[in-house]
């Protein structure tokens, strides 16, 4: 602030700066002050959140490429990728099949007798689905279950005593639906499920007796009121002329490892093999995810002299370790077995080599010395799991490191809380000090003014003398 003294003018004041009153500029010097005290602390601040952020990001990356590796690790050692078979059908409008696990290579022919159904009725024609059928008791049983439905007046109807079917809570199989024809309405009922063993049979007691043209005996000769359009009955099959027989059309206990769905009568062909596709794509697919993983470790860990920047974990011992592990896992012995023997091999550069013709050959055999390499505790899959669920899992290194530097994150904000609150204070204080300053520097310079005029008034009185 430049403070001046002069007499010269009832224009020039004493004291002069620019601004307003006194020409002092309050906001803009308590705002240079402060900001000023609060740098230095806001510095660290900045400082210390950035470098926290950046490593929980670097945590992030590296915490996803080692759970990419743990879930490529899943079809190898719970062994469904070097279990799995290729199904081959013959005649597709016969049959299809699928292969379990435990499946076993060969082949089969399969003859298709006759398909499973589910049993179909029907009543007689009425006029039409309003059309009065009958009171008293409707009984219909599926094996050893059965409903019966009381029929009173007032729902005696085609349409009413087919809503009590389809409605019922109690009903052991058998769904209702009214089809018309030139005759008129029929009430036709279809098991809703295949089998011989679930035909189902109807009967009618009490009331008026009409409801006795709905009754069904499988037993009886003559006499029904329904009409059996389709039998229940099993689908029949012979495997290699071995005969069988299912109650559906899905058989999945006749051939070890293997679900058939029986779809027309017919001879078909199934040839079961090995699928060596699925587990090329699950090894193939480790290389590449454990080449991920040091790609990122390599960005993360790296010193650019042209920039001269670090990466941000470069010298982290953790990382390092995790590196170093892997690298050993990796080009060591599994179940007496190596990577190599499979056409895996560890680069110079630290990252893995596929040589597919390598790991084709080892597959041929139905993928034996792939199964043991990665197989068991022992085997290379449970080596890495081990080591990856201390890394990563829930109460693994990483996850604990990563809290921790949240948790610092969390006092930087409360000490930014906290450096905000005691600037703001600052600025109050700063804000009324040079405030009354401000005042004290009107005033004075409204006296010079006053003193200014009164100088030059004395000096022309005595000039006129």
């Amino acid at each position: 602030m430049a403070i001046t003294v002069g007499s010269s003018s009832s224009s020039s004041a004493l004291f002069s700066a620019a601004g307003i009153g006194s020409g002092l500029d309050v906001d803009s010097l308590v705002s240079q002050l402060v900001a000023a005290k609060k740098k230095p602390h806001q510095d660290q601040i900045t400082a210390q959140a950035t470098r926290a952020q950046t490593q929980i990001s670097a945590l992030g990356q590296v915490s996803a490429a080692l759970s990419a590796l743990q879930s490529a690790l899943g079809s190898l050692s719970d062994g469904s990728a070097l279990a799995a078979h290729a199904v081959a059908v013959g005649d597709s409008d016969v049959l299809s099949a699928t292969a379990r696990t435990d499946a076993v290579n060969g082949s089969y022919k399969i003859e298709v007798t006759k398909l499973a159904g589910a049993m179909k009725a029907s009543s007689g024609a009425f006029t039409d689905g309003n059309a009065t059928v009958g009171t008293g008791t409707l009984t219909i049983a599926v094996g050893d279950q059965q409903m019966s439905l009381d029929i009173d007046s007032a729902h005696a109807s085609l349409a009413q005593i087919r809503d009590a079917i389809n409605q019922s809570s109690d009903n052991p199989g058998v769904s209702a639906t009214i089809v018309t024809g030139t005759d008129g309405a029929h009430l036709v009922l279809r098991g809703t499920r295949t089998g011989a063993d679930n035909g189902f049979s109807v009967s009618a007691s009490g009331g008026d007796g009409g409801l006795s043209a709905l009754g069904y005996d499988p037993n009886a000769s003559s006499g029904n009121g329904l009409t059996v359009i389709d039998a229940a009955q099993d689908a029949e099959y012979t495997i290699d002329g071995l005969p069988g027989h299912s109650a559906g059309n899905t058989v999945s206990t006749a051939i070890d490892g293997l679900t058939l769905n029986l779809a027309a009568e017919g001879t078909s062909t199934v040839t079961v093999s090995s699928d060596t596709a699925k587990a090329t794509s699950a090894v193939t697919n480790l290389v590449n995810t454990y080449n991920s993983f040091v790609g990122i470790y390599k960005n993360l860990t790296k010193y650019d002299a042209t920039t001269q920047t670090s990466g941000a974990l470069i010298g982290d011992a953790t990382i390092n370790s995790i590196k170093s592990t892997l690298a050993a896992v990796m080009g060591g012995t599994s179940n007496g077995g190596t990577l190599s023997d499979i056409g895996v091999t560890l680069q110079v550069d630290g990252t893995l080599s596929l040589d597919s013709g390598k790991l084709s050959e080892a597959l041929s055999n139905g993928g034996a010395a792939v199964s043991s390499l990665f197989g068991g505790d022992a085997g290379l899959a449970g080596k890495l799991n081990g080591a990856l669920d201390k890394w990563i899992g829930s109460d693994g290194i990483l996850e604990t490191r990563t809290d921790n530097l949240n948790k610092q994150l969390s006092d930087l904000d409360d000490r930014q809380s906290e450096l905000d609150s005691r600037m703001d204070a600052l600025t109050t204080r700063y804000t009324r000090q040079f405030s009354t300053l401000d005042t004290l520097l009107t005033k004075l310079n409204s006296t010079s003014s006053y003193l200014t005029q009164q100088f030059d008034a004395l000096t022309a009185a005595n000039k006129n003398k």
